[in-house]
């Protein structure tokens, strides 16, 4: 199922995921319905947040187009399965630890920014460790777009936002984009009451 995703302005996009205790039948089908909505929106990750739910999961996909050699390094569990096999992955409270603290510098979206992009500064390298949808415990370490992406989809769980972390200038130049996506929430959320 297709949800709706939360924009800019919306107070849930700030707030910290509570830990997930509960690996059952609606854990699984909120995970494939975020999957879902990944997909329908282009994006190649979600957080809860995303979706309303203030919860500490997240779900990704980075496999590169068919014929697209992988752009990145990493390790599942030690090993080095084929993307097939594991994405579309979900992330269940995780808990992220740098292991190259090199800066690199790389143009983000956001599926909450439709329409706003700009340079974020984000560590190389990162080691995920975090629980599938039947709790089991699992280890990913990566760099490049994967590392990138599980730092952004894990902000989202602890209440911070790409904006937060966006170079100044791009900052400025989003300024109006991002006072408008802020305003149109309010109006909704007006709506909704």
């Amino acid at each position: 199922m297709i949800l709706r995703v939360t924009q800019y302005g919306e107070p849930i996009l700030r707030k910290v995921g509570k830990p997930i205790t509960d690996f059952d039948e609606s854990l699984a089908e909120l995970a494939n319905d975020m999957v879902d909505t990944m997909y329908d929106e282009e994006g190649i990750g979600l957080a809860a947040q995303q979706v309303n739910r203030a919860l500490q999961l997240c779900v990704i996909d980075v496999r590169p187009p068919e014929g697209v050699e992988v752009p990145f390094s990493y390790s599942f569990d030690g090993k080095q399965p084929p993307l097939d096999l594991i994405m579309p992955m979900a992330i269940i409270n995780p808990k992220v630890t740098i292991t190259d603290a090199t800066e690199d510098v790389y143009e983000e979206g956001c599926l909450s920014f439709p329409g706003v992009n700009g340079k974020v500064d984000r560590p190389v390298g990162v080691c995920c460790e975090f629980q599938d949808t039947e709790g089991n415990p699992h280890v990913l370490e990566a760099d490049g777009l994967l590392g990138r992406c599980i730092l952004h989809e894990v902000d989202h769980l602890n209440g911070r936002l790409f904006i937060d972390l966006m170079q100044k200038r791009d900052l400025k130049k989003n300024e109006a984009k991002i006072k408008k996506l802020k305003r149109e929430s309010r109006d909704f959320l007006k709506s909704q009451k």
